[in-house]
């Protein structure tokens, strides 16, 4: 599950890549991702350790995005903060490691769904950028009933006549 840190850090990101290359505050960040100031200054910081963000100390400081919001995915946020995106140990990319009560790895009952889980997982969040969300785009499912909810209503007929005459 994903932490409350990691959420408000995709929220302070999301609030610096909508700003267009515009410095903020760790407070105005906080208010717009309603995140804790102190918290959020914790993941700031850890954000800029690794090249996230890129902050600027004084009275007139704040944060920018080290790079452009099309380079920086949630999957690399969510790795910062959260650390591996996949469930156990023994299907992660990054941070691979027999599982402590695992007795052989090729005979593993459930490693196959966890690999073909963790497979699935980052290959949403490695596609899904902060410029995504800053635009609001929406990866739609069809058997999501939240998902469609979220969709804009498609214009009528009429309405679609109308905006082209």
């Amino acid at each position: 599950m994903l932490s409350s840190k990691a959420r408000y850090a995709l929220r302070a990101l999301v609030a610096l890549a909508r700003m267009g290359g515009a410095q903020a505050t760790a407070g105005e960040l906080a208010e717009r991702a309603d995140a804790p100031r102190k918290f959020l200054e914790a993941i700031l910081l850890e954000l800029g350790r690794r090249g996230v963000v890129v902050s600027r100390r004084g009275k007139l400081g704040g944060y920018v995005l080290a790079r452009a919001p099309e380079a920086i995915s949630f999957a690399e946020v969510i790795r910062v903060i959260d650390g591996p995106l996949a469930l156990a140990p023994c299907v992660s990319r990054l941070a691979f490691r027999k599982c402590d009560d695992c007795v052989d790895l090729a005979t593993c009952s459930i490693r196959e769904a966890l690999l073909l889980a963790r497979d699935a997982t980052a290959q949403v969040l490695e596609g899904y950028t902060l410029a995504d969300a800053a635009a609001g785009v929406r990866m739609s499912r069809p058997d999501d009933p939240a998902g469609a909810a979220l969709q804009a209503p498609r214009a009528s007929a009429r309405a679609r006549k109308s905006a082209t005459a």
